[in-house]
Formats: C-alpha cells, sequence, structure tokens
C-alpha cells in the first residue's frame, strides 16, 4: 500500500540528456530525441515436407529507426543545414552521434550510440503571426548501427 515503505528505485527520468554530434558537431542543446529503436525483421520458412502445415520465424537482418532530433531556432546558427548541404552523389560526412541520458549529477547512466550518422531531413520551424512558442527546428538523421550501454 501507498506510504507503506519508501522505495528507494526509482525509475529514470527522461528529461536530462545531452547529445554530442561528433566530429566537429560537439555537444549540442536538444529539446526532444526520438526514434531510438531497433527491430529485427522476421524471415517466414517452411520445409516443403514439413508435416505441420505452417511456417516458422526466424531473426533476419536488424533496421535501425531514423533518429529524430529537435531544438530551438538560434540567429546564424545553420550548422546543420551546412551538414546537410554536403550531400553530393552518395558522399556525406557521417558522424558517431553519442546520446547520454544523465542522473541529477551530470553522470550518464544510459548511452546511445549511433555509428555513421547523416542527415536525412531537416524540418524548419512553422511561422503562427499569433504564436507564443519558440521556434523549433528537428533534423532527422539516418545511421548504420546503435551500441546502447549502461552504468
Amino acid at each position: 500500500m501507498a506510504g507503506d515503505k519508501q522505495d528507494n528505485v526509482w525509475p529514470l527520468p527522461k528529461f536530462y540528456f545531452s547529445v554530442d554530434l561528433g566530429s566537429g558537431g560537439g555537444v549540442v542543446s536538444f529539446q526532444e530525441v526520438s526514434g531510438l529503436d531497433v527491430e529485427a525483421q522476421i524471415i517466414e520458412y517452411r520445409h516443403g515436407d514439413n508435416k505441420v502445415h505452417s511456417t516458422i520465424k526466424m531473426p533476419g537482418i536488424k533496421k535501425y529507426g531514423n533518429v529524430t532530433l529537435k531544438k530551438g531556432v538560434f540567429a546564424k546558427d545553420n550548422k546543420f543545414w551546412d551538414w546537410l548541404n554536403k550531400i553530393k552523389l552518395n558522399t556525406i560526412e557521417r558522424t558517431t552521434v553519442t546520446i547520454k541520458l544523465l542522473d541529477e549529477s551530470g553522470s550518464e547512466t544510459m548511452t546511445w550510440t549511433l555509428s555513421n550518422a547523416w542527415p536525412t531531413k531537416i524540418t524548419s520551424t512553422d511561422l503562427k503571426s499569433d504564436g507564443n512558442e519558440v521556434a523549433v527546428e528537428t533534423i532527422e538523421l539516418a545511421h548504420e548501427g546503435v551500441v546502447i550501454a549502461n552504468g
């Protein structure tokens, strides 16, 4: 019951994190990070002489979702647009992106490392004459794998 005993083990809050874009990008402050997912695609197979008339499911190639990062728009900050404009006939500056979930002292508790990340999409802020919000831009990164480490 509530109040019987104080539990000293709590889930981690998700609001204190840092993002390092690597290779010259450095640590950038973001409002939101999403899309840190991985999926094992399914291969269905059945032997022709199998007495059970159904397929079996085996794990196939891993598929990584694009990671979406949102941040405020700042005057004279074109870092993402410059990075996106470097794409020329299948050549792009790929980098290792490190996302760290931090505890209250600023120590990392969980780390996601994206390999060979590059921008695939940038969405500028919307504009509203009667709006009262901060201008936020979105960058979507494709990558070739994520390594997750705890502690």
